[in-house]
């Protein structure tokens, strides 16, 4: 079966936009490929945790780390050659290590990869940073649930 790339798209777009809470915090797709899955929220005075120095709150980057690393396993998912899955996924563990603040007024950009991914678990890595992944603001560990009825479809259609 081949990459699917078209439909990683639609749902990288969907992953950044498609939620009330990605579209409140304007989450922008960087990219989705088979190596994994990249998100960006950018700077804005309604996302500072800190008025003084301006940097951005610490809920924002667990959340953009969450969505990232929930597309980065549908990357896997179509790169293991599975086609496409109707399923459903919940975050089943987060752990989320600060290293530092966030840059004032600067776009954090997230970047996850599926490191492993088994019938009922998907397991995630990801790092949010400014300009760099060797200096993050925060790295996850991660693990998914698949949930719901999980019928593989190939891609155009056929199951």
């Amino acid at each position: 079966m081949t990459f699917d790339a078209e439909a990683l798209a639609q749902i990288g777009a969907r992953m950044a936009q498609g939620t009330p809470q990605a579209a409140a915090l304007k989450f922008r797709l960087v990219s989705a490929d088979a190596a994994g899955a990249a998100m960006a929220v950018p700077w804005s005075e309604q996302l500072v945790g800190d008025p003084d120095t301006g940097v951005m709150a610490g809920g924002v980057i667990t959340t953009l780390l969450d969505h990232v690393c929930g597309l980065s396993v549908s990357c896997a998912v179509i790169a293991a050659g599975q086609g496409i899955m109707e399923y459903g996924m919940a975050t089943l563990d987060l752990r989320i290590d600060y290293m530092r603040p966030a840059a004032p007024r600067r776009e954090v950009i997230a970047l996850a990869r599926c490191y492993r991914l088994t019938r009922s678990i998907a397991f995630v890595r990801a790092s949010a940073f400014e300009d760099s992944e060797d200096d993050p603001v925060a790295t996850a560990q991660a693990a998914f649930a698949f949930t719901g009825p999980r019928p593989v479809v190939a891609p155009g259609g056929a199951s």
